[in-house]
């Protein structure tokens, strides 16, 4: 079960705005996969990043405590039309998937309890009659998964989605570089309203798909680096792809399996900041079989060096 988001940040429910912020903080700061190799590092910024996103703006940490987590499928305004003592008892939308490789994405929307009153969400969403005046249509959230390099790129495209009507086409304006988690808003393309009030937005929260050479961490890119002994040894200028094309990696001489060599601003792209970097991390490969030539040379090299790897370094 999902932690409250109080309890992720380490501060109790009555918090200011500043001790909010410093909690976030001193906790990015400490679980940012850059800085904290641990496996579990990542999840870790992340449930932190997500629950900093929600209680540091007032609107949606007043919806948060008084719906909880499932706060974004509550119509805007709904506690203000149902009344406070209402909402027990009901189902209402949750997110599923929109997935899909060289065509549409589609996706289906699944009920979930979320605590609110079926016939007046209902009533909401379809715009069925039910008792009570004008309902806000409820905001829905659907998954779009990327590969790396549609994310690189963005641009417009066209969604499929199968909704309670049937399925429907939606046009998306994917920004470049977009990043795994972030949030796409459809203005008035969720729930239906009843009477005059206003329709719900679609949220497609982006979700980047595993790639055999790209590794992603927010905005900057890992990819693996194989080099032959000698490269490593003598240093080289390598050939790398990237999502924007090729690159090239400058290998300093005596360069081991795991250094990382970073190359500034061949991350993703970020229309509101500073891109992201690509890390290059080493792999010093051998050849799996050796010619005569290349045994007389390594053996060669084998009774000249005096390197020994596991002498400890001065």
């Amino acid at each position: 079960m999902a932690r409250d988001y109080y309890e992720v940040l380490g501060i109790s429910r009555d918090a200011s705005a500043d001790e909010i912020q410093q909690a976030y903080r001193k906790l990015a700061r400490r679980h940012h996969p850059d800085v904290n190799k641990n496996p579990e590092a990542e999840e870790t910024f992340k449930e932190v990043n997500e629950a900093y996103q929600v209680l540091k703006d007032p609107e949606t940490r007043r919806r948060y405590d008084r719906f909880g987590r499932n706060f974004r499928q509550i119509p805007e305004g709904y506690e203000e039309t149902v009344g406070a003592g209402r909402g027990s008892g009901g189902r209402g939308f949750g997110r599923a998937g929109a997935r899909g490789s060289g065509g549409p994405y589609r996706s289906e929307w699944q009920f979930q309890d979320s605590g609110i009153d079926l016939e007046e969400l209902l009533g909401g969403m379809f715009g069925t009659r039910g008792p009570g005046g004008p309902i806000p249509g409820a905001d829905q959230e659907a998954e779009l998964t990327l590969t790396v390099e549609d994310a690189y790129r963005g641009g417009r495209r066209t969604i499929t989605l199968a909704g309670p009507s049937g399925p429907r086409n939606y046009e998306v304006n994917i920004p470049p570089g977009v990043t795994d988690g972030q949030r796409i808003r459809l203005a008035g393309q969720g729930g239906r309203a009843r009477g005059d009030a206003a329709t719900g937005d679609l949220y497609l929260v982006v979700r980047i798909a595993p790639h055999p050479r790209y590794r992603m961490r927010g905005r900057d890119i890992y990819i693996d680096l194989a080099l032959t002994p000698w490269e490593a040894a003598l240093g080289a200028s390598i050939p790398v792809q990237t999502p924007g094309g090729t690159g090239t990696v400058r290998v300093p001489t005596g360069s081991s399996t795991g250094r990382r060599l970073r190359l500034r601003g061949q991350g993703m792209p970020n229309s509101s900041g500073p891109p992201g970097d690509l890390h290059a991390e080493v792999k010093v490969m051998v050849p799996p079989r050796l010619s005569e030539r290349e045994r007389e040379l390594f053996e060669e090299l084998a009774n000249v060096s005096t390197f020994d790897p596991r002498r400890p370094r001065q």
